[in-house]
């Protein structure tokens, strides 16, 4: 029986004792271990394997005070790589005391709220570590500050620097330095920069992290992992000796995600090699330095639905593990030069960004410049190539694939049926039944103009922007036949009762503007020689009018055909 695909799972120890597939990544402790910076950042995109990662850490130099549960979590490590790295590494396994803590739970509307989100995890790290440090801690002032703050009612002013006390309170208990592991710090920054409260969680983010990562005596070493690096300036004040690992860079390139040999072992293994080319062209495209990466979230999604199907269809499943607050913020402020460089990307084109990996969220309101900077760090664009030009880096970007090109085309779509509900289309429909053909074309004009479009899927694109304009009418009933298949008209629009009116529109996509008019022509006949117009007279409609447009790009052309 082949082992089961682990969907969700991102606690190291469960999923090596309960038989999941492991996409081994132990190395990344060689690594750290080698290059031995004090205070690490790593930062990805979501559901990259960080917080698996951190788990890993934590189980491999975790000394828990318990020698029966430090032999387990060495029996963890069996079979894998850093086994065969050599004595050196084996030797720092369970050697030290370590504070685990994720605030990914700090997604909360107010402030007050977010902060006791983030308290209660301080909490329960503490009640991690109760039994062993109240057994040995004998200063009585630090045993009552150690039980407020596990209990929750240390003051306010006290968790700001709760961190840098454990590690201490540590130290003293191990008489070794303690390792700090932060999980998804940029979380609680995210949610207070949309939510309103930027300013205060910036505020506390900063005291609790400089009073255990700066000048802490206490501190080995600390692993920090995020979406974003946020400005050291903003959040990491007066830390110079941290490192900050970006997806450009080329170090612990191949320890976050999934390389494609990594990939095709899974596929391998669950026996279905027919489907890499699938598996490469939603899922691939990532490049982390110069190391080619699958979005490893969607991989084992993928194969989880091909294990069960083996036909099954790939779909944008890093799509569902997000709001994409980032990508609707974007397209909500678009102007035109920044609509035309969205349009440019969904239809495979490259785009010079030039790189700024010290900006913050506040900064995303300054320019576009900035805000593709996001999308490129948060894994929303690749890299293609890099030049240095005037002294900065330039990076090639593009849509990694076909996942993140539906990802962008189904915020479009939502983005724009939510715009044209608070139109009022009754010029249109005043242009359709007076068969104004050129005031029809110029307001639909005027849309495209105004909107994002995708030309790859061009034929879907252009539908739905006309069914979506159309379906605003409160007199006329809409209804869209692309989607069925079965040989009818594009759209059919009428009237509620058969003696008011009723349209039939046939649309077509020109190759280039010189063919719109033709193109009309061909729509038009097209009802006809098809006797689209039979169905809606044997529904009992008798004034009836046929329109063929056209679309190229922001262009378009109206004809006109009575039955």
């Amino acid at each position: 029986m082949k082992r089961s695909l682990p969907i969700g799972v991102d606690n190291f120890k469960k999923l090596r004792t309960r038989d999941y597939y492991y996409v081994d990544k132990s190395l990344l402790i060689k690594e750290l271990l080698d290059l031995k910076a004090e205070v690490n950042l790593f930062t990805r995109p979501r559901r990259f394997g960080k917080t698996l990662n951190l788990s890993m850490l934590r189980y491999f130099f975790e000394d828990t005070g318990n020698a029966i549960e430090n032999a387990g979590n060495a029996q963890l490590f069996t079979g894998l790589k850093i086994m065969n790295a050599g004595d050196k590494y084996i030797q720092q396994m369970g050697q030290y005391p370590l504070i685990n803590l994720t605030l990914k739970s700090a997604k909360q509307t107010t402030f007050p709220y977010a902060y006791v989100c983030i308290k209660e995890a301080i909490a329960e790290e503490y009640a991690r570590h109760e039994a062993v440090v109240m057994k040995h801690l004998t200063n009585e002032a630090n045993r009552e500050k150690f039980i407020a703050l596990r209990n929750r009612k240390a003051d306010d002013a006290e968790y700001l620097t709760s961190l840098a006390f454990l590690s201490k309170c540590l130290y003293q208990v191990y008489n070794k330095k303690c390792i700090i592991l932060i999980d998804e710090y940029d979380v609680p920054l995210e949610n207070a920069y949309f939510a309103g409260f930027y300013n205060e969680m910036t505020g506390f983010i900063r005291s609790l992290f400089e009073s255990a990562l700066k000048t802490n005596d206490a501190l080995e070493f600390a692993v920090i992992t995020g979406c974003l690096r946020i400005s050291k300036e903003s959040i990491f004040t007066g830390l110079n000796h941290l490192n900050i690992i970006s997806i450009l860079d080329k170090q612990y390139s191949e320890h976050f995600g999934f390389t494609a040999d990594e990939v095709r072992d899974v596929i391998s293994y669950y026996e279905r090699e027919d489907r890499m080319d699938d598996m490469k062209m939603w899922y691939d495209g990532y490049t982390f330095g110069n190391t080619d990466i699958y979005n490893p979230w969607s991989v084992i999604k993928f194969m989880y639905d091909l294990n069960a199907d083996k036909n099954a269809f790939p779909r944008p499943y890093w799509a569902n593990t997000s709001s994409n607050d980032i990508i609707r913020t974007m397209i909500q402020k678009a102007n035109q030069e920044t609509r035309g460089q969205i349009e440019a990307l969904l239809s495979g084109e490259i785009m010079e960004i030039q790189i700024h990996e010290d900006i913050t969220y506040e900064d995303m309101e300054e320019n576009s410049g900035h805000l593709w900077n996001f999308l490129y760090f948060t894994g929303y664009l690749t890299k293609k190539g890099e030049i240095f030009r005037d002294r900065n880096i330039i990076i090639q970007a593009a849509l990694p694939n076909e996942e993140l090109k539906s990802v962008y085309e189904n915020i479009v779509l939502n983005w724009f049926r939510e715009k044209v509900r608070k139109l009022d289309f009754h010029d249109l429909y005043q242009a359709m039944e007076e068969k104004n053909t050129a005031q029809m074309s110029k307001i639909l004009c005027e849309q495209l103009m105004a909107t994002i479009s995708f030309y790859d899927n061009a034929e879907n694109f252009y539908h739905g922007f006309l069914a979506g304009i159309l379906s605003q009418s409160s007199s006329y009933l809409v209804k869209s036949n692309r989607e069925s298949g079965n040989g009818r008209s594009d759209i059919l629009v009428k009237s509620p009762s058969l003696r008011g009116r009723a349209f039939i529109l046939e649309l077509k996509v020109s190759d280039n503007i010189d063919d719109l008019e033709k193109d009309a022509e061909k729509a038009v006949h097209q009802i006809y020689d098809k006797k689209y117009v039979e169905e809606v007279r044997n529904e009992g409609y008798k004034n009836i009018t046929c329109y063929g447009i056209s679309f190229y790009r922001k262009d378009c052309e109206v004809r006109c055909g009575d039955t």
